[in-house]
């Protein structure tokens, strides 16, 4: 390898840090948002509040992971698709607690950064189909979720810009 190049291991690796850092990031911003806010802070009339995106983002990052997981115990498997909207009304997502939903988002990153650690150079290597992508590689997989949350961080803050 030479200087100035990066290989697919480092990328991995900075994804999986990239995990650890957004999960921080979300914990310094809500930490200052009250439970009355996280209930009536909306993206947009129609727009989902600070909870819900929350809850969201907690129950995609168990999603992510178990998609992970079916890569990995399964040849080339079709990875289920999910109704966000739906699993946001079904949920109930407005009723929970702001704090209790960050801790458990804080709880199943360690979880999906522990698992994505843990791959052998074998197992990075397995791949799945995606409802929305086609062809879903492992690395595929644990750049997802910064990405994801990076999409909602802008959409928290923003929110919060007001």
């Amino acid at each position: 390898m030479s200087l100035g190049t990066t290989s697919l291991g480092q990328v991995r690796e900075r994804h999986i840090g990239v995990m650890r850092l957004t999960c921080e990031i979300f914990s310094h911003i809500l930490g200052g948002v009250s439970e009355e806010q996280a209930h009536d802070l909306r993206d947009g009339p129609d727009g989902w509040s600070i909870v819900e995106i929350v809850c969201h983002l907690r129950d995609f990052d168990q999603i992510f992971r178990s998609r992970a997981v079916m890569m990995l115990n399964t040849d080339h498997p079709r990875l289920p698709a999910y109704d966000h909207e739906g699993m946001a009304v079904e949920r109930a997502y407005q009723q929970e607690q702001l704090s209790s939903a960050c801790e458990q988002l804080k709880a199943s990153r360690r979880e999906t950064i522990a698992f994505f650690a843990s791959l052998t150079p074998d197992q990075w290597e397995r791949d799945g189909v995606h409802p929305e992508r086609d062809s879903f590689t492992m690395t595929d997989a644990v750049m997802q979720v910064g990405l994801h949350d990076l999409d909602h961080l802008e959409q928290i803050t923003r929110i919060l810009a007001g």
